[in-house]
């Protein structure tokens, strides 16, 4: 099987190109091709497939194998392959806010859906960045899902492992968790995170975040991401 490995931000996936590839068991594999010590080493596997509503359609597969609905920085990355590798024709410029005007951009299925994402080309053909437009943050507790009697779950106080936290979540296609403080490097991220991860009030299970307001527009964050643990960043 042949296979590409990219990152956007650290987030790092196997991608396979399934146009020419077969993937039987994509759980199995992505638990085989995650591992860093007897695989390939990523925090998930990416399938760019063939789509009937979209230019391309992409699965993702979190470490443990299970399936996500998206993920922003995977999209990126197959928005670039399937442009250099030519699995679909580029379509009308597009632009997003606080983003370079894109001279083109491609339709991605999603299991949420299908974004839209623009191309910044370089004068070699080469996509050199991406816009995602993500779409609408949603709040609402029960779409998201959270299982708290509260039509929005912002800045809420919680308890985990008998430890006092502010929570506020939010869904991008996926569930988050995000939790500002001013001690980031105190956090024990890999003894609470897979707590507030498998938490019986997330029944979708959750990404978790921890922040830290270094400036006004800069951010530290620390992610413990929904079946894969901790990584770099998060889409």
């Amino acid at each position: 099987m042949r296979f590409t490995k990219m990152h956007g931000l650290g987030n790092d996936y196997v991608y396979v190109n399934c146009f020419e590839e077969k993937v039987q068991n994509p759980t199995k594999l992505a638990q085989i091709v995650s591992d860093r010590h007897k695989g390939i080493g990523a925090d998930g596997l990416i399938l760019i497939c063939p789509s009937q509503i979209a230019d391309v359609r992409m699965r993702i597969f979190n470490a443990d194998g299970s399936e996500a609905q998206m993920c922003g920085n995977g999209t990126r990355c197959v928005a670039k392959y399937v442009y250099e590798h030519r699995l679909a024709e580029a379509q009308r410029p597009f632009s997003v806010p606080d983003c370079p005007a894109c001279s083109a951009s491609l339709g991605i299925e999603t299991a949420n859906g299908v974004l839209t994402v623009g191309l910044i080309i370089d004068n070699e053909d080469k996509v050199q960045k991406v816009c995602v437009n993500m779409g609408q943050p949603v709040l609402a507790a029960e779409d998201i899902p959270v299982k708290l009697p509260l039509k929005k779950v912002i800045e809420q106080p919680m308890q985990f492992q008998s430890r006092a936290f502010v929570m506020t979540c939010v869904s991008m296609g996926n569930p988050h968790a995000v939790f500002f403080r001013d001690d980031l490097a105190t956090v024990e991220l890999e003894r609470i995170g897979p707590v507030i991860e498998n938490h019986s009030i997330f029944p979708q299970r959750i990404n978790v975040h921890f922040v830290q307001v270094d400036k006004p527009t800069e951010f530290t964050m620390r992610t413990w991401e929904r079946g894969s643990g901790i990584t770099l960043a998060c889409g």
